[in-house]
């Protein structure tokens, strides 16, 4: 799933992870349209192939998030939407063919912050606070090209403090073995220090100096989505479709969707015992009502 305001990216990214144009048909709106425009996720499935595994992504988009006049609460729909997969999957999972269960619920949130201001957004706060429980949350620094390399690394800072000290869980990278060798631990370490990975994106092919690539042309020079020394964007995509994919699915079916189950069969359970309670309760009304009118009787 794709979370953050409007203008920040979010479909050109998408784009340029999958190599695909999943928005070819959509409508931009104008001004008027966007203050009562009525936010809706958009669903869309893509196929990829990574070292010759074939893989099937949902990616649920939501546009318009935080564009309204009145944001109170824009973020409900994304809220709703995970916890109706949640629901599904809990009802197939109780039923009685169990075998061919369509797991559609979200492993991870690509949750894009603004590249302008000082760190998260008072929006930016309350929606990860509400979706930290129900989805691994990835922040994403949008629109990297827009800062030079001290502003990106300040901004991270920022946001990874503002992160702590509002309580925010974010999803952690498991830490190494102690086993693994030094490369490794040195990319592991790399990945965490990512967080939040500033990305930039572009569907166009740009040639400079004899080479094709996609990127952007600014006054200024060219800037290459998949050059590390540019953006996050292949640290990104490489979490993502190769080395944190499974992690993602362990953590969404160990904690995320256990921590709703739980609170389902508790929610049962409670009902169960409240009904037994106020059947037990009209029993002994009844009792009582009977003796009372033995007893008048016996006058």
């Amino acid at each position: 799933m794709v979370a953050g305001e409007s203008g920040l990216g979010k479909s050109t990214l998408i784009n340029s992870l999958f190599l695909t144009d999943l928005y070819r048909d959509r409508k931009v709106p104008n001004a008027e349209e966007r203050i009562n425009q009525t936010v809706s996720n958009v669903k869309h499935t893509v196929s990829i192939e990574e070292k010759g595994i074939k893989l099937r992504l949902t990616i649920i988009d939501t546009p318009g998030f935080g564009d309204a006049v009145n944001n109170t609460e824009s973020w409900k729909h994304i809220e709703d939407y995970i916890d109706q997969q949640f629901e599904h999957y809990f009802r197939d999972e109780s039923g009685l063919n169990r075998r061919n269960i369509q797991d559609n619920r979200v492993h991870c949130c690509l949750y894009f912050i603004s590249p302008f201001g000082h760190g998260l957004r008072p929006l930016d706060v309350e929606c990860m606070k509400a979706l930290h429980e129900k989805v691994n949350i990835v922040p994403v620094l949008a629109k990297a090209d827009s800062l030079t390399q001290a502003e990106v690394s300040r901004k991270k800072m920022n946001i990874r403090e503002d992160i702590k000290l509002f309580g925010i869980n974010i999803y952690q990278f498991p830490d190494c073995d102690s086993d693994e060798d030094e490369d490794f631990k040195r990319q592991d370490q790399i990945l965490k220090d990512s967080i939040p990975f500033a990305v930039i994106g572009s569907n166009v092919q740009v040639e400079s100096k004899g080479r094709k690539f996609r990127g952007r042309v600014y006054p200024w020079g060219v800037v290459e989505v998949e050059n590390p020394a540019h953006s996050d964007f292949l640290l990104l995509r490489n979490m993502l479709v190769r080395t944190h994919m499974q992690d993602l699915k362990d953590v969404t079916r160990e904690t995320h969707y256990e921590n709703y189950r739980a609170q389902c069969i508790q929610n049962m359970t409670r009902m169960v015992v409240q009904e037994r309670k106020r059947r037990m309760q009209e029993v002994l009304d009844r009792i009582q009502e009977q003796m009372q009118h033995s007893q008048r009787g016996g006058y």
